[in-house]
């Protein structure tokens, strides 16, 4: 096997999206699986799709192509992009929209396809990220219900991600009354009322999600295993799916602190140390290039990670049991950040098991 490498356990992952979905099932949910995590790798969302997801959801259209292969409908999860329009209609089933100058262009692009493109509204319930004025919803909607190549398919939120905003059963349950009043007002039916990503997830486990929340946007929750409101872990879920591989390449034993005057570091930063006296530390062929090294966490918990430049991780392996030799493979766990990263990285083979 080539290193660094990026070692995925299908079985791990598509048992976290069963058991996810049946979850949501209990509470009339369905599951949109967010494949951006892993750059919408065909490969491995097949366990999502094995798992029982009703969506593939993604931000970048670059994956959605990739997703073709699969027969569910595909959602683009990021406000499209003007400039890409047209790469909308052709490859996404469903976007995620909060500007009635895009949502107006995709609705000519559809029409010129012969197409109707499915959209979800998004509204802002105090997170500011992507999302219209609960106050302005009725307002799209009159000028939505009046395009020809759109159909308003639902209507969605965005909590936890930028402002932190944790969802509750308030504000979840203004998004339900939203959609109520649509569907009153316009005499049409919303079949998507999706209530936000992983950091909902504890609310349909303590049976508190509002009534009428019908779909959740699933990302970390099914990779990692965690939910994101609270940061806990979710019973029965793994938290290996997805597991780092990186080759020792120098083994030493040398001082923890740096010898001369400290200036700043390759990423412009000054770095502090703390001094452990002569330690054996280990530089293993993986960087700050490849994965967030402050988002890894040690399969051997007696490894200390000190730092990494670009190419180059450090650690201390003197507390060890095992007894670390040049060419040994140190395991590593990762939060949603540094998988992320080691994703996208180019340099990082994957290897699906």
């Amino acid at each position: 096997m080539n290193y660094p490498a990026l070692k995925v356990n299908l079985a791990k992952l598509e048992s976290n999206t069963r058991l996810l979905v049946e979850k949501c099932a209990a509470r009339g949910i369905n599951v949109s699986a967010v494949t951006k995590v892993f750059c919408g790798m065909p490969e491995i969302a097949v366990a999502m799709v094995k798992g029982g997801a009703s969506y593939l959801a993604d931000s970048r259209i670059e994956n959605l192509k990739k997703l073709r292969v699969f027969n569910i409908p595909k959602m683009l999860l990021r406000i499209p992009m003007l400039s890409q329009v047209e790469e909308v209609i052709e490859y996404a089933d469903i976007s995620l929209n909060s500007e009635y100058k895009v949502i107006k262009a995709l609705s000519d692009e559809a029409v010129k396809k012969g197409k109707v493109h499915q959209i979800i509204l998004m509204v802002d319930l105090g997170d500011l990220r992507e999302g219209v004025w609960a106050d302005d919803v009725m307002d799209y909607v009159d000028k939505i219900t009046k395009l020809e190549g759109i159909k308003l398919i639902g209507i969605g939120t965005n909590l936890t991600c930028y402002g932190a905003v944790i969802p509750n059963e308030e504000n979840l349950s203004k998004l339900v009354e939203i959609a109520n009043n649509i569907e009153k007002k316009y005499n049409i039916k919303l079949s998507i009322v999706s209530g936000g990503n992983s950091s909902s997830i504890y609310l349909v486990e303590k049976g508190t999600i509002p009534k009428g929340i019908n779909n959740l946007r699933l990302g970390e929750s099914i990779v990692l295993g965690n939910e994101t409101a609270y940061g806990e872990r979710i019973d029965g879920t793994y938290n290996d799916c997805f597991t780092l591989c990186a080759e020792i390449i120098e083994l030493k034993e040398k001082p923890s602190v740096p010898i001369g005057e400290i200036g700043v570091d390759a990423f412009g930063n000054k770095p502090t140390f703390v001094d452990r006296g002569i330690r054996k530390r280990a530089i293993l062929a993986i960087g700050k290039q490849d994965v967030r090294i402050d988002g890894l966490i040690p399969m051997d918990e007696d490894i200390i990670i000190l730092g990494a430049s670009s190419d180059h991780m450090i650690v201390d392996v003197t507390d060890c049991k095992k007894d670390y030799d040049i060419g040994d493979i140190i395991e590593f766990r990762m939060d949603y950040g540094a998988l992320l990263s080691v994703a996208t990285s180019d340099y990082v083979k994957k290897i699906i098991e």
